[in-house]
């Protein structure tokens, strides 16, 4: 890990823990299987967004992203009001998260800045604006951006916290020496079994 990179463990996730919005790469995505399991009706806002400073590997299904000189797209999620520690602690479950360093995590969850890019057509251009339309009810649209956003989200580029899961350790070690790179670090659909 660099000196540039935002990085720190979770503060115990617990009442009191900050409501970072999550960034999600892999199956969370839209069109993914788990988005819908865990996601829909769970979350305010989707948006675009890239993590910088990290790689994309390959997994069993689905990838994990480790410390790099990369970047991963994915997309940054804002959790609906009053859902978020149920949001927080279904993803801990998901990606075998037990605590910060525990030995059997799979993952670990930890706090980084990621970029929100230029705003597509589809997206609005004024700050505090709904992210996009919710994919629940035509003409609909998500909640005004909330918890870890700055003012500053709004420029293109600009950095916001969000909660991360990367690799763990020992995962890490092990794609690190024989692991297969994701192409410029992009989760796509489609993609052949066993192949991620």
């Amino acid at each position: 890990m660099t000196a540039a990179v935002m990085t720190t463990s979770d503060p115990g996730g617990g009442p009191g823990a900050a409501e970072l919005p999550f960034f999600v790469y892999g199956t969370l995505l839209p069109g993914e299987p788990n988005h819908d399991l865990f996601l829909r009706g769970r979350t305010a806002g989707e948006r675009p967004a890239v993590l910088p400073r990290a790689l994309l590997y390959e997994g069993p299904g689905y990838p994990y992203a480790i410390e790099g000189h990369g970047r991963v797209h994915g997309m940054l999620l804002v959790a609906a009001p009053g859902v978020y520690g149920e949001l927080l602690g279904l993803l801990d479950h998901l990606e075998e998260y037990l605590g910060p360093g525990h030995p059997r995590n799979l993952y670990e969850r930890v706090v980084r800045e990621v970029e929100l890019p230029a705003r597509g057509a589809a997206e609005p251009a004024e700050p505090g604006e709904p992210l996009a339309p919710r994919e629940s009810g035509p003409g609909e649209h998500l909640a005004p951006r909330e918890a870890g956003e700055s003012a500053a989200a709004g420029q293109p580029g600009a950095p916001v916290r969000a909660w991360v899961y990367l690799a763990a350790t020992a995962v890490t070690r092990s794609l690190r020496t024989g692991g297969v790179l994701i192409p410029e670090g992009r989760w796509t659909t489609g993609r052949a079994p066993g192949g991620s």
